[in-house]
């Protein structure tokens, strides 16, 4: 397969007025297109500083970052908000739903800054990617009058909108009760399925077992890398 995503030897350096504290300590790894992989580790690190980088959310502080085979760390802004926008789905623990918006504007707001924008055609593909996630009866709904499990399915819903190559999960289970948290890891598993790339942020060892690989990070540095022996089925149920 070819590698959608490929790191170098990438460090991540945050100065304080008196300190330097180091997230990342040289991380290389690449992921290919159709891969599923779960990132995990203990509370610093370095698992939220990654998905940042290859979220395009932060700068890396050296090494190299090659997405579809170009080298980024020579993008400006506007490129990566491009890429950021167009190539990428997003899908967060805190939903990130805009509170006074209605399910459906919700995951239509990625199509706003889309290149020559069919309305008509865009708000058809939002509708039909709401009813595959099962919230067809919940269009004109607002957030508010969502379970949480319903709001990550519009946050999917949202994700899916633009068609990315790459979708980032960071927590996508964590506010979630456990059929909920059930539901939302089937929806990745048949994206992976469909194809889709997903890279998972998660402490929790049976959601990283629904994946096709696992990372571990420890003090801003891989300590394993292995595929998934045994992968966890989510339809057939989560198991704590």
């Amino acid at each position: 397969m070819n590698a959608l995503l490929r790191l170098e030897q990438i460090k991540k350096i945050y100065n304080g007025e008196e300190t330097e504290t180091s997230a990342l300590s040289g991380i290389s790894f690449s992921v290919d297109e159709g891969d599923f992989v779960a990132i995990m580790g203990a509370s610093g690190s370095g698992k939220s500083t990654l998905m940042h980088i290859i979220g395009f959310l932060d700068r890396l502080s050296s090494g190299r970052f090659f997405f579809e085979g170009e080298n980024t760390s020579r993008f400006d802004d506007r490129k990566l908000a491009e890429i950021r926008n167009q190539k990428i789905g997003f899908v967060f623990q805190a939903y990130n739903l805009l509170a006074r918006t209605t399910v459906l504007n919700n995951v239509l707001l990625p199509t706003i800054y889309a290149p020559a924008v069919n309305k008509k055609a865009v708000q058809e593909k939002a509708l039909k990617i709401l009813n595959d996630v099962g919230l067809s009866h919940r269009i004109d709904h607002f957030p508010n009058q969502l379970s949480g499990g319903e709001q990550q399915r519009a946050a999917i819903a949202r994700a899916l909108i633009n068609e990315p190559r790459l979708i980032l999960a960071d927590e996508p289970t964590g506010n979630l009760d456990s059929k909920s948290g059930q539901q939302i890891m089937e929806i990745l598993q048949d994206l992976n399925e469909e194809k889709y790339t997903i890279i998972m942020v998660t402490h929790e060892q049976y959601v990283a077992e629904c994946a096709r690989r696992i990372i571990v990070l420890k003090d801003g540095l891989i300590i394993s890398d292995a595929e998934v022996m045994t992968r966890r089925v989510a339809k057939n149920g989560l198991i704590k």
